[in-house]
């Protein structure tokens, strides 16, 4: 029924061919509808007095999620004669329609399924996918033009039935088909005509905004070269002054300059004999400290031989303490060894008497074992001598040591106190040169102020030269200036001719507008001769139609061609009222 309904409106609407009122049967039955479409499986709400089901909650939420729509719910809610809130939803209803944005407001509202679930159903219109057809087939009411009152109406008291009558085919639809199409073309060429007055209206405002940024950009590089001008005027008297304290400088400079050169001549010359006697006492004082450091050398050398002698001599004495030691331990093993055999023969001498058979085997054992005990015993002897010649070496190597450290401590001592005389020797040396050495400095400042002054007169006299360099640059940027600023002064007379120019011809073009607005394109099959050059129409020769007058031309008639800002290449402009022509197709739609 809904699909029914918006094709019944616009073929309706389109045959009526005006605006539509609140009382037109169809557009009554298209709200009818639309709010059964919206009532369809919406959610009953509890309110303290009754069960309320009613659409205007889902229609309040379009002004969250469209912006624009405040308007329209503000204007609803303000009407004084409503009272319930199904009047308040088909008050919006309506002023949708006469805004041309219901679909766009009711495609927000089915976007956003989350939200419509708090007040459908989920098999509800809105809910499955034949709500966005819906959508789809309200975007063609754009072309309907509604002229409905809503403030008189008593909205809140209507009672929706469809009619299903209207419906039905009769025989005059069948007639009426023809003249729809006609009406169809008519309404194409005034939205066409509209969306022509559009573009015109923003390029003259856009020309607008362009000269007063001309103008604006004008009185500014005025000013800056008024500003210029006074600078270049303060520039030259700077010049001027300059050019005569620069004089004084030089003259000034020469005078210094010369005092400056008989002076450090004079003291080059006292410098020169004073280097020489010192150039020489420098040399013997540096031949004394050479044979000083070589002495200190010599005496190094020794005490580090004298070192290495203590160290040999250490380790001498704990490689003999060590096999002290090791000798010390075998006498200890060889001791316990004659434990032993002491030991030994008790048990022998026990079994002696215990078993007298086998005192032969006994004393033969005996016999054996005693020629061991010699053996060890004179074993022992040896060990005991040796014993005694590593203590008596062992003292000697100690007496030796003890003269030995005795030599080293005297040595050390002379060498000390030589070693003191050599370094008192070099403080007065050093004492002499620091003497020497500030008086030379001295000098050496005296020198340094003098070349500090002639570098500063030569880095006054390099300023000097910078600034004339400077002050030809700044004639060089004058000139410059002057040169743009004559260039953007001609640049602008020629925007603003080229400006009253095109003011000119839109003005043309409007009038032109005006007087052949009544006007209707020719059909394509009754336009078969270019109206200038009255030669048929072919392949070579293309039609070109006139945007406002509706006559045809052939391309070799239409010449005319007009620059556009909005579009990149020139198009071409009828030649009886200067309107931009089109290339037609072979149907009846431009």
């Amino acid at each position: 029924m809904a699909k029914l309904s918006i094709k019944g409106l616009i073929e309706s609407a389109l045959s009526f061919g005006r605006t539509l009122d609140s009382d037109y049967p169809p557009l009554q039955q298209f709200f009818v509808v639309m709010e059964h479409c919206l009532k369809h499986g919406l959610k009953v709400r509890k309110s303290f007095l009754s069960y309320n089901k009613t659409i205007w909650g889902p229609l309040e939420l379009v002004e969250k999620l469209y912006p624009e729509a405040e308007e329209i719910a503000a204007s609803v809610r303000d009407l004084p004669g409503l009272k319930t809130p199904l009047g308040r939803a088909r008050a919006w209803l309506r002023l949708a329609l006469m805004q041309k944005k219901m679909a766009d407001y009711l495609r927000c509202l089915i976007i956003q399924r989350d939200l419509l679930s708090e007040f459908y159903e989920y098999h509800a219109l809105m809910m499955e996918e034949e709500g966005a057809v819906i959508v789809g087939l309200l975007v063609g009411l754009n072309v309907i033009d509604a002229n409905l009152c809503v403030k008189g109406e008593d909205l809140d008291s209507q009672v929706g039935v469809i009619d299903f009558s209207v419906y039905l085919k009769s025989d005059d639809d069948i007639g009426g088909k023809e003249r729809n199409v006609q009406i169809a073309a008519i309404l194409d060429q005034k939205n066409y005509v509209e969306e022509l007055n559009r573009q015109l209206n923003s390029t003259v405002s856009s020309l607008h905004a362009r000269v007063d940024s001309l103008e604006k950009s004008n009185t500014k590089l005025i000013e800056e070269l008024a500003i210029a001008k006074n600078n270049i005027i303060k520039l030259q008297e700077e010049n001027h002054q300059l050019r005569s304290e620069n004089t004084l400088i030089l003259m000034k400079t020469q005078h210094h300059l010369e005092a400056a050169k008989v002076d450090v001549e004079a003291e080059l010359q006292t410098y020169k004999h004073s280097r020489q006697g010192l150039d020489e006492m420098y040399m013997e004082a540096r031949r004394q400290l050479r044979e000083e450091a070589q002495l200190r050398q010599d005496m190094e050398n020794e005490l580090v031989v004298q070192v290495s002698m203590k160290h040999e001599i250490e380790l001498a004495m704990k490689l003999l303490e060590k096999d002290i030691h090791e000798k010390q331990d075998t006498l200890i093993g060889l001791r316990q060894q004659l434990d032993e055999v002491k030991a030994i023969n008790v048990e022998m001498y026990q079994k002696l008497q215990v078993s007298e058979d086998a005192m032969k085997e006994k004393n033969e054992i005996i016999s054996r074992l005693e020629d061991k005990t010699n053996q060890i015993n004179a074993t022992m002897k040896q060990l005991e001598q040796r014993l005694q010649q590593a203590e008596k070496a062992q003292v000697e190597a100690e007496a030796e040591d003890e003269k030995l450290k005795q030599e080293y401590v005297n040595k050390s001592e002379s060498l000390q106190n030589e070693f003191f005389q050599k370094e008192k020797q070099l403080l007065q040396l050093e004492t002499d040169l620091k003497i020497e050495k500030e008086w030379r400095q001295t000098l050496e400042d005296d020198l340094q102020k003098e070349k500090e002054t002639v570098a500063h007169l030569r880095t006054e006299t390099q300023e000097i030269v910078t600034l004339k360099k400077e002050f030809l640059k700044l004639q060089e940027k004058n000139k410059q200036l002057k040169s743009i600023c004559e260039d953007q002064e001609a640049a602008l007379q020629e925007l603003a001719s080229k400006l009253s120019e095109s003011k000119l011809k839109i003005e043309d073009i409007k009038e032109a507008n005006k007087a052949l607005q009544g006007q209707v394109w020719l059909k394509d099959k009754e336009a078969t001769h270019c109206k200038l050059c009255e030669k048929e129409f072919s392949l070579s020769k293309r039609k070109h139609h006139c945007r406002n007058c509706g006559e045809i031309f052939c391309n070799a008639c239409s010449d005319n061609e007009l620059p556009l800002p909005s579009s990149p290449k020139p198009v071409r402009v009828c030649d009886s009222c200067h309107a931009i022509l089109i290339q037609r197709c072979s149907s009846n739609v431009p």
